[in-house]
């Protein structure tokens, strides 16, 4: 056997033991496991810094709200860019932690810009002690889908034991929206089961519907793909890392809208804004020309449904874990008001 082989068939044992091994973590462990290979990555590392508005964001809130003397914990630090703006800003003590490899970059990189006043603490938040309390928890725990990187459950357990008990966490305010959306036609792709290519009906196939929850997602940040919503954007759910524990986030959330853009439903987009002030604001939205790029929204697919504007949908989101976009499941409801309410209603705007 030649040692090409060898090494192709090693490479595959180490592989398929990896897989194994994977298994039997829990879900907080695999993510853990996840997390950090995926972060000790240079081009995630990147994508961050690239991304201008999440930078800029990031600046300003530490401008405005980190005193000179401030203790600090930076959740994640990464390369430890949020930790030199702290420390720059006049912060006594900076606490970076991170369990990620890239931590040893992080050191190299403060050594070489003189950052001064920053302990690297390589361990997981949860594991974190230290012998004081400190003024503020800086943080960028959010995923795609806002929940699922274990933001509130991390960010929570610091704010329970490490936190002063008038510190300030940044950022705190955050709204998770769930947005039905028209995906431009040129850009759609349908079910498989909902297509007829020249005369070939593929309708027979809906009887084998995927059950990999990850085919019924679609992760993008690409401007030109969401052609409108079909209502009026509003928050599904906003939170303050304050004073929300992950107990007390709702296994539903159910909205109804009423459809004020016509058009076809091909799935519901999840995206976040988060607050800092009234002024201050990150938008992951698909319709938001100043949205930082590096984040993703995810669109949810279902089944195609149209839509006349008077029409409600009213949409349901039963969430298993919100850190486990698997575990989400999603349906709507659609209301078309009789003859007589939509007289009604003419009536009343004229």
């Amino acid at each position: 056997m030649s040692l090409h082989t060898l090494r192709r068939l090693g490479a595959r044992v180490l592989s398929a033991v990896s897989r194994l091994f994977r298994r039997t973590l829990s879900p907080a462990e695999r993510y853990r496991e996840f997390n950090g290979r995926y972060f000790s990555d240079f081009y995630e590392q990147e994508r961050m810094l690239a991304d201008k508005p999440r930078m800029e964001f990031y600046r300003a809130a530490i401008q405005r709200h980190i005193q000179p003397g401030d203790r600090v914990i930076d959740l994640g630090t990464g390369t430890g860019i949020l930790a030199a703006l702290a420390s720059r800003r006049g912060a006594a003590k900076v606490y970076a932690i991170d369990h990620s490899s890239i931590l040893d970059t992080a050191r190299t990189l403060a050594q070489a810009n003189r950052i001064e006043r920053v302990e690297f603490i390589d361990t997981h938040s949860t594991e974190l002690s230290l012998s004081e309390r400190v003024d503020v928890i800086v943080h960028e725990q959010m995923g795609d889908c806002l929940f699922d990187e274990a933001m509130v459950a991390n960010v929570c357990d610091l704010r329970d034991r490490l936190l002063k008990p008038d510190g300030l966490i940044l950022p705190s305010r955050f709204e998770f929206y769930c947005e039905p959306v028209k995906i431009r036609d040129q850009r759609h792709v349908p079910f498989i089961w909902e297509l007829e290519v020249h005369g070939y009906d593929y309708a027979v196939l809906e009887r084998q519907r995927p059950q990999e929850p990850t085919y019924y997602q679609v992760r993008s940040s690409d401007l030109s793909l969401v052609e409108h919503f079909l209502t009026e954007a509003a928050p599904a759910l906003t939170i303050d890392l304050h004073t929300v524990n992950e107990s007390a986030l709702p296994p539903e959330v159910t909205f109804t809208r009423t459809v004020v853009h016509a058009g076809r439903l091909d799935g519901y987009a999840i995206y976040f804004r988060v607050l800092v002030d009234d002024d201050l604001r990150l938008s992951s939205g698909p319709l938001d020309p100043g949205r930082a790029p590096h984040w993703g929204f995810r669109i949810l697919r279902t089944d195609r449904d149209d839509f006349a504007v008077g029409d409600t949908i009213t949409v349901s989101l039963k969430v298993g874990s919100w850190s486990e976009v698997s575990s989400w499941r999603w349906s709507h409801v659609k209301r078309t008001p009789s003859r007589t309410e939509r007289v009604n209603e003419t009536s009343r705007a004229t």
